[in-house]
């Protein structure tokens, strides 16, 4: 009988005692089971934000290559646009680009994959309208560019300017005689799939006018025309220094 008595009095103060060790840290300061305090979230490091706030991987963008903007990942512009000079030449192409924040715009770059020597060009002109139509700058005669090294290439504009977020047109003015083949330029290959689920005035790869020597001030986006494209000459890689 007197085991049993000790044995009940000894688990009554291991009891006890638990219970005094708990309250005693719960009376200098520590948190009750399942409530964290504000010290505690103050103490916690703040996660790193995302690079771009996507959380992900974006994948190659101008800013990697020195570039503001681009039409593609040069990487991909792995095909050739060539066109017979009866087939292009007079016409203005224009090449849509989204600009997602402000730059100041001095230079289009064009991928040219091959050159004519043979070639008598002039009147030759890059350009950039908006999406009004309303040329904002061009280069001067192109056409020497054109002759000489197969490589990607800053052509400058007259006048750089401030371009502010939305969409532009590149325009491509050609004009003279060359080989067929010859004289080419870097391209996705997409061929006619380039306008999938476009119509003018925003029509990706287009064409207006026709006999002009130079970019005219104003164009009309509602005669995008799609029929010279649709043969072949479609998708030119463009960026924006």
């Amino acid at each position: 009988m007197r085991t049993r008595t000790t044995t009940a009095t000894t688990r009554l103060a291991a009891a006890l005692t638990a219970l005094l060790v708990l309250t005693g840290c719960s009376s200098s300061g520590g948190e009750p089971h399942g409530k964290a305090g504000a010290g505690a979230a103050a103490s916690t490091p703040a996660a790193a934000p995302a690079q771009g706030g996507t959380g992900g991987f974006e994948g190659p963008r101008p800013q990697d290559q020195n570039l503001l903007a681009w039409t593609g990942d040069p990487n991909d512009a792995g095909h050739v646009t060539a066109q017979s000079a009866a087939g292009v030449g007079g016409r203005v192409t224009l090449v849509r680009i989204v600009l997602r924040e402000q730059i100041t715009w001095s230079n289009i770059w064009l991928g040219l994959a091959g050159v004519d020597p043979g070639a008598q060009l002039s009147n030759c002109y890059l350009g950039v309208y908006d999406d009004k139509g309303t040329l904002l700058s061009a280069t001067a005669d192109i056409s020497p560019q054109l002759m000489t090294d197969a490589v990607a290439k800053p052509l400058p504009l007259a006048k750089p300017f401030t371009a502010a977020p939305g969409t532009y047109f590149i325009a491509l003015l050609l004009n003279g005689n060359w080989a067929t083949n010859a004289l080419t330029l870097k391209s996705t290959g997409a061929g006619i799939s380039v306008n999938a689920g476009l119509t003018p005035p925003r029509l990706r790869y287009s064409t207006v006018l026709t006999g002009q020597t130079s970019l005219p001030a104003t164009v009309n986006l509602a005669e995008q025309a799609t029929s010279t494209i649709n043969t072949g000459w479609a998708s030119q890689w463009y960026a924006v220094s």
